[in-house]
């Protein structure tokens, strides 16, 4: 597992005074308004950095960081991402897991049969879409609905899953 987990990639800069766009990668971008330190991931260090203002702008979140105060400090993070660490991270709820650490889970049938590695988690209004690298069936999408996701073992490494008439 992870220790550090993306919330967020700085978009762009937004105005002069060192506040960035950033557009969120968590489920509930009103989770930054509880942020107060985050890490800046430059590819090369982490940077850690203390949020001193929280703004919301249609799907971004504007931020501005305690001791940046302007735009040439911060211009040259747009791409990088903003990262939590697991502690510092909202708490999970039943049946809810971190992206990052599905990411790898192999996938059986409810028969107990290998289908797959989960690859890919696709957000969709509805519901979560799991896509899932089948050696048989190539990538297949399961919708992440109680009828199709019959178990989710962390510790195993390991989803059970039911299929649906069409899904494959």
């Amino acid at each position: 597992m992870e220790d550090m987990l993306q919330v967020g990639v700085i978009t762009a800069t937004h105005g002069i005074r060192g506040e960035v766009k950033v557009f969120p990668t968590t489920d509930d971008p009103a989770r930054f308004k509880e942020a107060q330190r985050l890490v800046l991931d430059t590819g090369k260090e982490r940077l850690p950095l203390k949020v001193s203002n929280v703004r919301f702008f249609k799907q971004f979140v504007i931020l501005k960081f305690e001791g940046i105060d302007h735009i040439n400090e911060i211009e040259k993070y747009k791409k990088c991402s903003l990262l939590v660490s697991r502690e510092d991270a909202v708490p999970l709820g039943e049946d809810e897991y971190f992206v990052a650490d599905m990411i790898g889970l192999s996938v059986v049938t409810e028969d107990e049969e290998p289908f797959g590695i989960l690859k890919d988690v696709i957000e969709t209004g509805a519901n979560d879409v799991y896509a899932i690298a089948s050696e048989k069936y190539g990538e297949v999408l399961i919708p992440a609905i109680k009828e199709c996701i019959l178990e989710v073992d962390m510790e195993a490494g390991r989803m059970k899953i039911h299929l649906m008439d069409g899904l494959v």
